[in-house]
């Protein structure tokens, strides 16, 4: 008589945080997919209505530059350099000529920061030599800027400008991701082109405030807090 086999179960626990989160299981259809993704926008939306960009910036180049700075760096910490920062040069004109030895001492706390001070000073003199020192509000324009990437690029024109041309994935959004089964990609920009069908496009900046403040909050990296999440009866890794 055959012998009737059942899979062994698979473990519900998020893989630690590293270089590829272990993808969670993907619900079996493009509708499930995007009945629950309609589903987690809409709890997180509820749970935090005044989720928003947590980088202290008063326009686009402060945001552009606060964001590179952010880069293997907690905001927080970002936020205590970038008041000095900008106090000694507001402007890309002023940052452009400033000594880059004073500006590694500036950001030194933030981590990497002779790349760093080399990123932000190549911003700025860009932005003086090719957009009359102001920060252009097109993506093809921001990427090819030094220290900007898709991801930077995103943060600034959702935030500073306003324009919801993709969705920043970072470590949180990145994540999240795997773990609520949206997608099995692991580079950050096929897990952003997996996300953008899922989500309404007006939305796509406000999105990536709420996956953040949730994964910061509450969704952590090496102990999610799975039973206080109200996410936990949707999620397949919730560990409950």
């Amino acid at each position: 008589m055959a012998v009737s086999r059942r899979p062994a179960p698979t473990s519900r626990r998020p893989a630690p945080d590293g270089a590829a989160p272990k993808p969670a299981p993907r619900p079996r259809s493009a509708a499930a997919r995007l009945a629950l993704a309609t589903e987690i926008q809409r709890r997180l939306a509820e749970a935090y209505p005044d989720a928003h960009c947590e980088l202290d910036h008063r326009n686009a180049f402060e945001l552009a530059v606060a964001t590179v700075l952010s880069a293997q760096c907690t905001d927080k910490r970002v936020n205590m350099v970038t008041p000095e920062l900008f106090r000694r040069w507001p402007t890309p004109a002023a940052l452009a000529e400033a000594s880059l030895e004073e500006i590694e001492d500036v950001i030194r706390s933030t981590g990497f920061y002779r790349n760093k001070a080399k990123s932000i000073q190549g911003l700025a003199r860009a932005l003086m030599a090719d957009h009359g020192g102001e920060v252009p509000a097109a993506m093809d324009a921001l990427v090819v800027l030094p220290g900007i990437g898709r991801k930077t690029a995103n943060v600034v024109l959702g935030n500073a400008f306003g324009l919801n041309e993709g969705i920043v994935v970072d470590t949180h959004v990145a994540r999240l991701s795997a773990r609520f089964g949206l997608t099995r990609e692991t580079d950050a920009v096929r897990i952003e082109r997996a996300l953008m069908p899922l989500f309404a496009r007006e939305t796509w900046a406000q999105l990536s405030h709420l996956l953040i403040w949730h994964g910061r909050r509450v969704c952590d990296a090496r102990r999610p807090r799975c039973g206080d999440c109200l996410l936990n009866d949707l999620c397949p890794s919730a560990i409950l």
